[in-house]
């Protein structure tokens, strides 16, 4: 069976440990292969890339990947770190609650 994640795509997380201590952001893509995720605006990293015809060469501050054991999901009613749980709906689909407030995650 497949692992379980509980950041997905578009999310808004906060991270937890690290230099980027505090900054928050949405999850761009995440790689489930190495249990990482890349956050836009944290752990920017230069690259000194080479020229071609599309873009300029030069040094590039870009994302890296951040561990997901690094990472919280922002809380939707109050926007701190929260866990995440699982609830199964009236209609039938499972959708992911925040364990702080019980706000649904998933709509």
């Amino acid at each position: 069976m497949a692992e379980k994640f509980t950041v997905k795509k578009g999310d808004k997380v906060i991270v937890l440990t690290g230099k980027d201590k505090g900054k928050s952001g949405e999850v761009l893509s995440v790689i489930r292969s190495d249990r990482r995720a890349i956050v836009s605006g944290v752990n920017m990293v230069k690259r000194h890339t080479k020229q071609s015809q599309t873009d300029q060469g030069g040094i590039v501050e870009k994302e890296a990947t951040i561990h997901l054991s690094n990472l919280a999901l922002l809380d939707p009613k109050d926007g701190k770190a929260t866990r995440v749980g699982y609830k199964i709906l009236e209609d039938g689909r499972k959708v992911r609650v925040a364990k702080r407030s019980g706000e649904v995650i998933d709509l």
